[in-house]
């Protein structure tokens, strides 16, 4: 395995890593609320909506922060070598598997996980397998 040193970011990952925590446990906190992402997308989708206020917060935060981050000085650049088919079934697939697991990557990886909660750490063990799999699958024996 090889490590691009260029694009070696250790103390932005935990940075970035650090205010996910924090933002979460702010979350939980003050508003009994778990960060899980399809879950406050989601919570916008059904009704009544009497919380629709901090969820729209939320998401706002999660937009906004790369914008702010571009205004600033660094920009995200996604380099995404995906057609936008691809993109959409992904999406759709995604969308399916936190259905399934009744949750996301964020809610059960960041937020479950740090409660303790054994559904959780199956759920992210078997996003990373899948994730693990799929890389496999695409690099080594479809030759992406």
């Amino acid at each position: 395995m090889l490590i691009d040193l260029a694009n070696f970011t250790p103390g932005f990952s935990l940075a970035g890593g650090l205010v996910i925590g924090a933002a979460a446990a702010v979350l939980v906190l003050f508003n009994g609320r778990i960060a899980g992402i399809s879950g406050i997308l989601g919570g916008l989708l059904t009704l009544p909506r009497g919380d629709m206020a901090w969820r729209l917060a939320f998401l706002a935060g999660l937009i906004g922060a790369p914008i702010v981050a571009g205004l600033v000085g660094k920009p995200a650049i996604a380099d995404i070598q995906a057609s936008w088919g691809e993109i959409m079934i992904a999406g759709f697939l995604v969308g399916i598997g936190t259905r399934y697991a009744s949750g996301c990557t964020s809610g059960h990886g960041v937020c479950g996980i740090s409660r303790g909660s054994i559904r959780s750490l199956v759920a992210t063990l078997t996003f990373m397998a899948a994730g693990f799999l799929t890389v496999f699958v695409q690099r080594h024996l479809i030759g992406g």
